[in-house]
């Protein structure tokens, strides 16, 4: 197993070293892997299009920022999924190391980018919430269409360029650096300011979210002292309080989720990891998807208006459904066939 330690230089820096980093050695961890990608992946991808649908197919929803938002990681979270499975059971569970050092970085990339993405449009979301409740008044002056695209727009931009640094040259091999111990050809300093920008983003994200909690808090006991007051006032206090909650519980998913991935990416940096260690991140980045395709969910249950949609589109589909099934080219189908039989 000497050949398989973690390589220090340029020199070891070929293909073949990409055998050390499949971690799962047994036919049962590899089906479990293959089967948490394949039904995460999946749901995740229908869930996550079902609210783009959603949102895009109602003229009010989709001129509003923050379903812009909502929809910025609805998308993210399709592209992380789609590529994450792809390359995540064609590496694991298929073995493949037919592809060059390009390949294999440009996959990592779009995967960086698409969850940095979903974490940085979880940010636009929480800052959103945050105007919102901050100063009610003029957040239709601060918060238009206009600057939500625009900031948008830097966010993949950011993400993007962030990502696609190792493909540029940040990395182990053309730097003759340290490796990473979990990415083939990652630098260590790379995925250290990587784990870094993660950490901002999230602190950021908490901090936000802790000034809108105190703001709901204030609102929920301005409206019990003021129950008799009822109008456009207090409605849209009520609207405010729900989504910070049901931003709240994504961003506590997102923790959840994430914190085993983050903790032991930190750890790779400064201790070397048993085997046992780099199967158990294996598994742990599955969670990601966990994350990507609990959030819709939490969308449809506590956003009223995308859950109103969603009736509307089951009612609808329901209502087609029986249309056909009581038409009468379906009732002369159906006893043709009978005759056949």
């Amino acid at each position: 197993m000497d050949i398989c330690k973690i390589h220090e230089n340029a020199s070891k820096c070929s293909v073949n070293t990409m055998e050390c980093f499949m971690v799962l050695s047994t036919q049962a961890q590899k089906i479990s892997i293959a089967m948490l990608c394949g039904l995460f992946g999946t749901l995740c991808i229908f869930e996550n299009s079902l609210v783009l649908y959603l949102i895009f197919s109602s003229p009010r929803t989709r001129r509003k920022p923050s379903y812009l938002f909502i929809s910025s990681l609805a998308l993210a979270d399709i592209l992380a999924s789609i590529i994450f499975v792809c390359s995540f059971v064609n590496f694991h569970v298929f073995n493949e190391t037919d592809f060059s050092k390009e390949t294999f970085l440009l996959q990592l990339g779009g995967v960086n980018t698409s969850f940095s993405a979903s974490l940085s449009s979880l940010l636009l979301t929480a800052l959103d919430r945050y105007i919102s409740i901050s100063r009610p008044s003029k957040y239709k002056l601060l918060m238009t269409g206009k600057r939500a695209w625009i900031a948008l727009g830097v966010v993949w931009v950011t993400c993007t360029t962030i990502a696609s640094l190792p493909l540029l040259g940040w990395n182990c091999c053309t730097l003759d650096s340290t490796c990473s111990e979990l990415f083939p050809f990652v630098d260590d300093n790379y995925l250290s300011s990587w784990i870094c920008f993660t950490m901002v983003l999230l602190g950021c994200i908490v901090y936000a979210y802790a000034h809108v909690l105190w703001r709901a808090h204030q609102h929920v006991a301005y409206m019990e002292k003021h129950q008799v007051q009822v109008g456009k006032q207090n409605t849209r206090m009520r609207m405010d309080v729900m989504l910070a909650k049901t931003l709240v519980m994504v961003l506590t998913v997102l923790v959840l989720c994430w914190s085993p991935v983050l903790v032991l990416m930190i750890y790779s940096i400064f201790a070397r990891l048993s085997n046992r260690l780099r199967k158990v991140f294996a598994f742990c980045s599955t969670l990601c998807l966990l994350n990507s395709m609990v959030n819709p969910i939490i969308y449809a249950l506590r956003s009223k208006e995308l859950y109103c949609s969603l009736r509307m589109v089951f009612s609808r589909f329901r209502r087609q459904l029986k249309a056909s099934e009581e038409s009468p080219e379906a009732e002369s189908t159906h006893k043709s066939s009978m005759i056949e039989t």
